[in-house]
C-alpha cells in the first residue's frame, strides 16, 4: 500500500494574531491495484495460485521420473510415473480397473450418506437441546476415541461377509466427523443472532429454520467435506482386511505379488477419488450457502 505525504503551507498570521503553529501533515492514500480493478486483480491472484498448485506436483513427478530413469531409486520398488501411467491406462482400457473403482465408490457413497444423515441429526439435536447433549455426549465421546478400524470385527459379526461391514465402517467414521462439526456449529451461533430471533417472536421451528440452520451450515459443510476424504481412507484399509475387490484390495494384493506399478495405480485412483468427492461437497456447499465467505471464485461486489 503506497501512501503520499504532503505538507500544508503555513497560514499567514494576520495583524494582532499569534503566529501559526507547526504545519499540519495530510496523509493521502492511493488505492492499490486490487481496489482499482478487483476483477483483474482476482484473476491475476487465481492465476498465480493455479500455477503454484500445478507446479509443485509437476516438479515432484519430474524429479521422481528422473530418479527412476537414472536409477537413483530402485524402479522395481518405485516405478517411474510414466510406467505407472502406462499401466493404469492399459488396465483401464482392458476394463480391469473400473470394477475396482466402482466397488470402492459404491461403498463410500452408501456409508457417507448414512453417516452424514445420522451425524447431522444428532449434531442438531445435541447442539440445540442441552438435555440431549448432557445425555449423549459422554457416550459418544467415549466411542469417538476408539479406532474405527477396530470396530470392523464387530461389524463382521453383526453383518457377516459382504458389503455390510464395509458400509457400516464408513458410516460410523463419517458420523463422528459430521456430528462433532454440526454440534459445534450450532452451539457456536452468535448470541446476537438468537436474540434477534427472540425479539421478532420466532418460535422453536422458526428459530431453527431462520437462525440456527443458516448460521451453522457453512461450518457443518466443512466437516462434511473433511468426512468425505476420511471415508476414502477408511475404506481402503477396510478392503485390505475384509474384501475381495475394491481399490484397497487392489493396492495390498498387488504389493503382496510385488506388482508395485499396479499398487501405485491404485494409490493414484484413491487420491483422485478423494479429491473429487471433497470438491463435490465443496461445490454443493457453495450452492447451499451463497451467504458464506468463499475461498474460491469471483470476488463479491
Amino acid at each position: 500500500m503506497r501512501s503520499e505525504s504532503t505538507a500544508a503551507s503555513a497560514r499567514t498570521a494576520r495583524p494582532g494574531e499569534a503566529a501559526a503553529g507547526p504545519a499540519e501533515t495530510v496523509l493521502v492514500r492511493r488505492p492499490g491495484p486490487g481496489e482499482r480493478d478487483p476483477v483483474r486483480a482476482h484473476r491475476r491472484r487465481r492465476g498465480v495460485e493455479l500455477s503454484l498448485a500445478l507446479a509443485v506436483p509437476a516438479t515432484l513427478i519430474l524429479l521422481w521420473q528422473l530418479a527412476a530413469h537414472r536409477h537413483w531409486i530402485d524402479p522395481r520398488i518405485y516405478p517411474a510415473p510414466s510406467t505407472i501411467a502406462a499401466d493404469g491406462w492399459q488396465r483401464a482400457a482392458d476394463g480391469k480397473l473400473w470394477p475396482e473403482v466402482w466397488a470402492t465408490l459404491k461403498r463410500v457413497l452408501a456409508g457417507y450418506a448414512l453417516g452424514t444423515a445420522a451425524g447431522y441429526l444428532f449434531g442438531l439435536l445435541m447442539g440445540a437441546l442441552r438435555m440431549v447433549r448432557a445425555a449423549l455426549e459422554p457416550l459418544l465421546d467415549a466411542l469417538y476415541v476408539v479406532p474405527k478400524l477396530a470396530l470392523l470385527p464387530v461389524f463382521l459379526n453383526m453383518f457377516g461377509l459382504g458389503e455390510g461391514p464395509q458400509i457400516a465402517l464408513v458410516a460410523t467414521t463419517v458420523f463422528f466427523f459430521v456430528w462433532i462439526s454440526t454440534m459445534a456449529a450450532v452451539m457456536g451461533v452468535a448470541e446476537g443472532y438468537r436474540e434477534a430471533g427472540r425479539v421478532f417472536g420466532a418460535g422453536p421451528w422458526q428459530m431453527f429454520r431462520h437462525v440456527l440452520l443458516p448460521a451453522s451450515l457453512p461450518q457443518v459443510l466443512v466437516g462434511m467435506r473433511v468426512a468425505a476424504g476420511v471415508a476414502v481412507l477408511v475404506i481402503v484399509a477396510s478392503e485390505q482386511i475384509a474384501a475381495n475387490d475394491g481399490l484397497g484390495h487392489l493396492i495390498f494384493d498387488s504389493r503382496a505379488l510385488f506388482q508395485n506399478d499396479v499398487m501405485f495405480v491404485g494409490i493414484v485412483c484413491v487420491a483422485v477419488l478423494g479429491v473429487v468427492l471433497s470438491e463435490l461437497v465443496r461445490l454443493i456447499g457453495r450452492r447451499l450457502t451463497p451467504w458464506a465467505p468463499r475461498d474460491r471464485g469471483r470476488p463479491r461486489s
